[in-house]
């Protein structure tokens, strides 16, 4: 019942995390009057695209109004901005994995965490929130707002882990493909698409790698002990994601160039058949048409040397050619 009042507010999940790895949902008429106890903290999900929301961020939240225009800009980049207070803005992207979506154009979720709350906003549904869920359902959740966000990262991570082995497989297929019959030719929509999407990757997971370096050395004075690790593996992952999003598209710019040299031998054979072909047939070209010369009606017809001198000058010709094409290097 909790969820389906919530969505009439815009209002997508609302937990209080029990501070042992469980948490209880609540609705959003309990907000105004939400008392934590110790151990517990608030996390709110909402969605961005709903009036309801905007109003409550702006008026009930009480986050600050240079806070809530960062959380309701409309296009956005993966960022990490530190406020006053020890409070923390955070933008992270993560794969599309909704029906009918490309897994290349990443939904944003946008964070505004402290102490004890976390706000987060999305347009489009995230995987990783559900997988969030029900860990806490199992009682094996996040703790604290500090591991609400680091599990939160770590999903998103997860899933363009599987994206990213999922592009190298299709390379590795193209390639044995390509290896296994020198007849059959690159799927260059195929390849194309490989690239475009490894490129696509790469423009949110290189600034995201660096936002979790610059978590990994500034972090927030209510973060776990030991999150400066976790913060640091995720970097190390995606670190070696963007590497083998690299390598993938490498490849594929091996795969079309080896194509391309492929075709270029294939043409100067065929070039070369053509030219024997035509060398074959040259002297027998030549004697017909020597022989189908009439000499009548031309100057010098009369005279007994009259071929002979049609001759010499279609031979003087070809020798003003030869030695044309010889000054001009084109032999």
């Amino acid at each position: 019942m909790h969820e389906e009042d919530n969505a009439q507010w815009g209002l997508v999940h609302a937990f209080v995390l029990d501070g042992k790895g469980g948490a209880r949902p609540i609705g959003r008429e309990q907000l105004a009057g939400l008392e934590l106890a110790a151990l517990e903290s608030l996390w709110l999900h909402w969605d961005r695209s709903h009036p309801q929301t905007q109003t409550w961020l702006r008026s009930d939240s009480g986050l600050s109004e240079f806070a809530c225009d960062l959380l309701l800009e409309e296009n956005t980049r993966p960022r990490v901005l530190p406020l006053p207070e020890h409070e923390l803005l955070l933008f992270l992207r993560g794969v599309n994995l909704n029906p009918g979506a490309e897994p290349e154009d990443m939904v944003s979720v946008r964070i505004f965490a402290d102490a004890r709350r976390v706000i987060s906003l999305r347009l489009r549904p995230l995987r990783a929130t559900e997988d969030l869920i029900e860990d806490l359902a199992a009682g094996k959740g996040p703790k604290t707002s500090s591991e609400l966000i680091l599990n939160l990262a770590h999903y998103l991570t997860d899933k363009v882990e599987a994206l990213v082995g999922d592009l190298s497989e299709q390379v590795d297929d193209q390639e044995e493909r390509f290896d296994s019959d020198e007849r059959l030719t690159a799927e260059h929509s195929q390849l194309l698409l490989i690239r475009r999407r490894a490129a696509s990757l790469r423009r949110f997971l290189a600034p995201q790698r660096d936002i979790y370096a610059q978590l990994t050395r500034n972090q927030q004075p209510w973060f776990v002990a030991d999150d400066t690790d976790y913060w640091n593996e995720l970097n190390n992952r995606l670190t070696r994601y963007l590497e083998e999003l690299d390598l993938s598209r490498e490849r594929v710019s091996l795969v079309l160039e080896a194509e391309n040299r492929r075709m270029d031998e294939r043409m100067n054979r065929i070039m070369y058949r053509f030219g024997i072909i035509t060398g074959v047939f040259l002297p027998m070209s030549f004697l017909t048409g020597l022989l189908g010369i009439n000499v009548g009606g031309i100057p010098g017809s009369q005279s007994p040397y009259g071929f002979l001198i049609a001759c010499s000058i279609m031979l003087a010709v070809a020798l003003g050619q030869w030695w044309l094409f010889r000054r001009l290097r084109w032999l």
